[in-house]
Formats: C-alpha cells, sequence, structure tokens
C-alpha cells in the first residue's frame, strides 16, 4: 500500500496551526484535519447522548463509536475552509461554541478518547493527502 504525505502543523494554542494549516492546504490541495475539531466532535456527541464530560468510560465510548463509524468527516469548501460533519450533519458552528471548546479540553485529558482518535486521525491520514493541526501531533 502506498503510503500518502502526512503534513503536520504543531503547536499551542494561539500560535497559528489553524491559519497555517488552511494555507497549506490549499495550497498543496491536501484535506485539512483539525484534531481540535475532533475532540470538538466527541464533546458534543457525548452532550446529546446525555453522558457528562467527567464519565471516563461513557465518554470513551462515545468516542469509540464515533472512530469505528468514521462518523467525523472534514469536507473542504475551496477557501480554505471546511465544513465538520458528525453523522452526515454539518456541525461546524456548534462544536465552536466556548461549551464545546470546554468539553473538548475536558475529554482530550481521557486515554481512551485520545487513543480512539489518534487510530482515527491515521485512518483517515492513509486516504488522502492530508495536513494535521493541532497540538501533540507530531509525537
Amino acid at each position: 500500500m502506498k503510503r500518502r504525505p502526512i503534513v503536520a502543523i504543531d503547536g499551542p494554542a494561539g500560535a497559528g496551526k489553524t491559519t497555517v494549516s488552511q494555507r497549506v492546504a490549499e495550497e498543496l490541495g491536501y484535506v485539512r484535519l483539525d484534531t481540535g475539531a475532533l475532540y470538538r466532535c466527541v464533546a458534543l456527541a457525548a452532550a446529546r447522548r446525555g453522558v457528562d464530560w467527567s464519565d471516563q468510560d461513557g465518554v470513551t465510548q462515545v468516542a469509540e463509536d464515533l472512530a469505528k463509524r468514521r462518523a467525523i468527516r472534514f469536507q473542504a469548501l475551496g477557501d480554505g475552509n471546511q465544513k465538520v460533519l458528525v453523522d452526515a450533519e454539518d456541525v461546524s458552528v456548534q462544536i465552536r461554541d466556548q461549551a464545546m471548546g470546554q468539553g473538548a479540553s475536558r475529554v482530550s485529558a481521557i486515554p481512551g478518547v485520545r487513543a480512539a482518535l489518534l487510530a482515527l486521525q491515521r485512518r483517515l491520514g492513509h486516504m488522502q493527502d492530508t495536513v494535521v493541526d493541532g497540538r501533540d501531533i507530531g509525537t
């Protein structure tokens, strides 16, 4: 199987990862994988299912389910931006509110969630040429 190119943009919050990754993806014609959006999607899905973000087992099950079904998708809009879809629903706006940011911070600390999303990131990266942006992705 041919390995697909993956460009990693890593750095702390507020470093400009999103801006750089958008431009690189657009220039190269790659798909941008926003790892922060993945955690926000897990937080949203957990909230919708009535799973408290402090319930490590419950949130891990949500993340594993989303990853197994490949329910989270990114759709390029052609202008450097993208839609984030969960089960084919555009959740781009919902995941960007302050509550989902707080939820993402909480669920990202759960080892099972990190493992499930890492496996998903690897699968997505093998499917297409990808620019990945997020914290701790270069390791």
